[in-house]
């Protein structure tokens, strides 16, 4: 099969079913703008079922044979993420039940109980009855589960299920109340059916039951995907599934859910245009490299805005090239599509002014029809990409138990914390560079990797600590930050020093936190002998350190602990270690990494430097490498100071962008 970068979206034929000549419309514009896949099924479940028992699944066999007949391709998805009104009615077990304990009426999306046996029953048979019919469509090329998966609840099945899982999990109930650090506040259990889930009308300070019961939430999604999958192989199925995924999502366990399909999915909806899009960018960027690397190989966007996304706070329209500059992006940190969600504007409800490839007047005379079919011309040219990998040297651990732990910790912070942008300082300073970037978790290898940043790696979970030492030991260089290494896997504070487990690393020890309040500021400032040689503001959160093998490059400037060490550098076996004290402005990382990169032989991918609103990526395939260079600046970019070479795949020349103009050159390996 010709290798094809997937493009389309999300297709809602079920809307418009009483309206053939706009079905038959949206089929001669799909294949003006060169849309050659949709997605179908998602929320279809009233239509696919609308009576229990009641299957009525020719509409959609119509609508595959006509996409298939214009040459588009189908991801099929299951309807699981909204119930019919009659299921609710009939077996309200499958509504969820809220913190509070109180059961939810029915409305909304993905407003069902995992647990429920009659939930489950009624995805299975569907599940089955499509994958059935539709699994061996030569349309059909991937399976979409569900939508968007999210949310938890709180009904006495799940409150059994969550026990069972504890007993599971501990053994017995004394390992869990030790664990749990019960004793403090009196709150030990007898028994594992004494528990209950957190909630604001009883327990939610018990850190080790909030943070198991995150754990179990994403335990029981994970497990009812995978009923879902289940019921498709069962019928047949043996295409590949997926998952679409969200923006920094904290909610659940990415890394253990992805584990459960063959191929990540996301949907990406950054808010352009309110700061400088290149920020935007790169924020968007580390999120597609967060999902690139969930599974190591390429990823797909399954959802993305042509235009104005309706559910933002506000409605912005993306400017002219932002269309195509954001599909190009997915595309260079991995993707293998450029999926929007819709293709046909709803015609009423909740996202009725959600952009659209084709908008409520009909037309392929505006705007975004145009710039739309101008990617998907762009796009069919790039076909070769396809099944090339995105190689990096440097990664950057960005850890969702982690942040769920240290957000419910009680302190050093209890509002700002600032994880996510702490993160971003390090991922922008090395963008900036002209490097990719892997961004992982604590249950990743590290030795595919030169350089490994951990931002405030508050939680050391499985042996992390010993794959820190194992790195360095053996010529690695790691970066760790303040507020690291302070608790185990339950949240329970180590004892005898933190960072835990790697002090001799480190080279140092912390021996406190200071809070700072919002507003207030310290500096860093350069210690004799150090690389750097200004002085930098921190904020937020300042470790102080006391240095016993490493030597101190920065130190404080301010408040009674002035003078103390902030930066600490230390050589441990073959390779090095250093530790950042404290939350320091962009322009410290920007320093900091551009002499570690000299240090390390860490070479950008261009041979040139990087202007100021520009992002460059690479991917690597069998004899060639694909440069990525695109402009976020709503201005014209000379980029001949990248000194770039190579066959221009997309794009104009080598020597100028335009306002968020992408170029992407195969140049020689």
């Amino acid at each position: 099969m010709e290798k094809r970068i997937l493009y389309g979206g999300d297709y809602n034929p079920e809307q418009w079913l009483d309206a053939p000549d706009i079905l038959e419309k949206d089929i001669q514009y799909m294949k003006e703008a060169g849309i050659n896949t949709v997605t179908l099924g998602i929320f279809s479940w009233s239509a696919l079922e609308p009576q229990e028992g009641e299957y009525q699944l020719q509409w959609m066999e119509e609508q595959i044979n006509r996409l298939y007949e214009n040459g588009i391709s189908v991801i099929m998805s299951t309807p699981s993420g909204a119930r019919p009104k009659w299921m609710a009615d009939k077996y309200p077990e499958v509504l969820r039940v809220n913190p509070d304990r109180q059961r939810i009426l029915f409305g909304g999306r993905h407003n069902h109980c995992y647990t429920s046996p009659v939930y489950r029953e009624k995805v299975r048979k569907i599940n089955t009855l499509l994958a059935e019919k539709f699994a061996s469509h030569p349309a059909v090329i991937l399976w979409h589960i569900s939508n968007e998966y999210g949310g938890e609840c709180h009904c006495p099945l799940c409150q059994k299920a969550f026990q069972d899982w504890l007993a599971e999990r501990y053994g017995d109930i004394e390992k869990l109340n030790k664990s749990w650090w019960t004793a403090f506040w009196s709150h030990t259990y007898r028994s594992f059916e004494e528990i209950e889930s957190p909630s604001p009308r009883g327990e939610s300070e018990l850190h080790g039951l909030t943070l198991d019961w995150k754990r179990f939430v994403t335990e029981r999604t994970a497990d009812f995907l995978e009923e879902e999958i289940k019921a498709l192989r069962a019928g047949g199925a043996k295409q590949p599934t997926t998952i679409n995924l969200m923006y920094d999502f904290p909610f659940l366990d990415y890394d253990r859910l992805s584990k459960s399909v063959d191929i990540v999915s996301w949907d990406s909806y950054p808010v352009w245009h309110k700061r400088e899009d290149i920020e935007t960018a790169l924020d968007n960027g580390m999120q597609h490299d967060y999902m690139r690397c969930l599974k190591k190989k390429p990823f797909l966007l399954m959802e993305s805005c042509p235009s104005a996304t309706n559910w933002h706070k506000i409605s912005k329209l993306k400017r002219p090239g932002v269309l195509a500059a954001a599909g190009i992006q997915a595309v260079a940190h991995g993707s293998e599509s450029v999926l929007y969600f819709q293709i046909r504007q709803s015609r009423g409800s909740s996202e009725k002014f959600h952009g659209a490839v084709i908008d409520h007047s009909g037309r392929d005379d505006t705007r975004v029809f145009k710039e739309a079919s101008a990617l998907g011309q762009g796009l069919a040219g790039l076909g070769e990409i396809v099944g090339s990998q995105v190689k990096s040297e440097v990664a950057m651990v960005y850890d969702t138990q982690n942040r769920w732990a240290m957000e419910g910790a009680m302190g050093p912070r209890n509002e700002d914390l600032h994880y996510h942008e702490a993160a971003m300082k390090t991922y922008k300073a090395l963008r900036k560079k002209g490097l990719n970037v892997d961004v992982i978790s604590e249950t990743s290898s590290l030795e595919e990797y030169r350089l490994v940043v951990a931002p405030m790696l508050y939680m050391f979970h499985d042996g992390f600590e010993e794959k820190i030492r194992g790195f360095v030991e053996k010529g690695g260089c790691f970066v760790l930050t303040y507020w690291s290494g302070i608790v185990d896997e339950e949240d329970r504070c180590f004892l005898g020093g933190t960072p835990y487990g790697v002090m001799d690393v480190f080279g140092m020890r912390r021996t406190e936190t200071d809070s700072l309040y919002t507003g207030e500021v310290n500096e860093l400032c350069p210690a004799a002998g150090s690389f750097l040689s200004k002085t930098y503001e921190c904020r937020n959160l300042c470790d102080l350190i006391t240095v016993e093998e490493g030597k101190a490059l920065m130190s404080y400037g301010k408040e009674f602990y002035q003078g103390t060490p902030a930066v600490v550098e230390n050589k441990y076996g073959e390779g090095l270690a250093y530790y950042v004290g404290a939350d320091a402005e962009q322009g410290f990382y920007d320093d900091f990494y551009a002499h570690l990169m000299k240090q390390l032989n860490i070479t950008s991918l261009v041979a040139g430097i990087v202007p100021e609103g520009v992002e460059v990526s690479a991917r690597s395939g069998d004899g060639a490498d694909y440069v990525f260079v695109q402009n976020f600046r709503n201005a014209a970019t000379d980029i001949r100071c990248m000194k770039l070479e190579g066959q221009i795949l997309y794009g104009r020349n080598m020597e100028e962008l335009l306002p968020y103009e992408s170029l992407v050159v195969k140049a020689g390996k």
